[in-house]
């Protein structure tokens, strides 16, 4: 049986929006090899529609690193209802009963979501995270989409490991209780 992990960039004040805008400042080669030591631990990743777009249009142009070279080719899942379809290679599109297929695909293998805040939601509302491995930049941006939305359910979380990243970013990896 696999696990779903979540990942991402994050501020202090749980805002995960636009990463590119605020987290540069806090990230080092500590961030590369800790975002790499991650994505070696999957075999598939799950992305929402809008970082899905971010990412099609930025990676399948970059090669000769392990990283970009396993982003570029490992299979991709990308849950939508609107999108028609998914050029990068090996993408496949979910529209149809996504939580039961992502239900299926982690009982086959290890699948990492980064980013993807609206679909994180679903997975969370569904029971079906495992792991969240969030980089935490010391910076309040008090606007901006958040990955634990307002309002939401109470979620408690253990933390497994935590590192001081050289940048400045907290990386914490964090299970639900049971997982």
């Amino acid at each position: 049986m696999g696990k779903l992990t979540i990942t991402s960039f994050i501020t202090l004040d749980n805002v995960v929006e636009a990463p590119h805008l605020w987290s540069g400042a806090f990230q080092s080669e500590d961030t590369g090899a800790y975002n790499a030591a991650v994505l070696q631990d999957a075999d598939a990743m799950l992305l929402g529609r809008v970082t899905y777009e971010g990412f099609a249009a930025a990676w399948p142009s970059r090669s000769g690193d392990p990283f970009s070279d396993k982003f570029n080719a490992m299979p991709k899942y990308v849950v939508s209802s609107t999108l028609e379809q998914a050029d990068w290679n090996n993408s496949t599109i979910v529209a149809d009963d996504p939580f039961e297929r992502i239900r299926a695909l982690k009982e086959e293998q290890n699948v990492l979501v980064w980013g993807s805040p609206t679909l994180v939601q679903g997975l969370m509302d569904h029971g079906l995270v495992d792991e969240y491995v969030l980089e935490v930049s010391p910076i309040v941006l008090g606007k901006g989409i958040r990955l634990f939305k307002d309002g939401g359910e109470r979620r408690d979380l253990r933390i497994t490991d935590s590192t001081v990243l050289s940048g400045g970013m907290l990386a914490l990896r964090m299970t639900p209780p049971g997982a």
